[in-house]
């Protein structure tokens, strides 16, 4: 009987030595996904900091324009307030 108790305690270290290795075999595909969703990640953020870049662009081309057309209003405004300096013919 005490060969059979070595036997299962053999076999018990045997497979938990077994789980253990699977286990951290399948720890070692992770990285390799890991690294992938980094990758993802860091491309997804250079977009998003180069869509920042551009809106903050546009944004500074309609401020540019609003003040063009500010000065432009402000101009005709003036000029339709100005009473005409044309001689009737006749």
């Amino acid at each position: 009987m005490n060969i059979t108790k070595q036997h299962v305690a053999t076999a018990r270290t045997l497979v938990v030595a077994i789980v253990a290795g699977l286990s951290l075999a399948g720890c070692a595909t992770y990285k390799d996904e890991f690294a992938t969703i980094n990758s993802r990640l860091d491309s997804l953020d250079t977009k998003v900091n180069s869509a920042a870049q551009s809106a903050d662009q546009a944004n500074q081309s309609a401020q540019q324009a609003n003040q063009r057309l500010d000065q432009i209003e402000g101009r005709l405004q003036r000029l339709e307030a100005a009473p005409p300096k044309r001689q009737p013919r006749g």
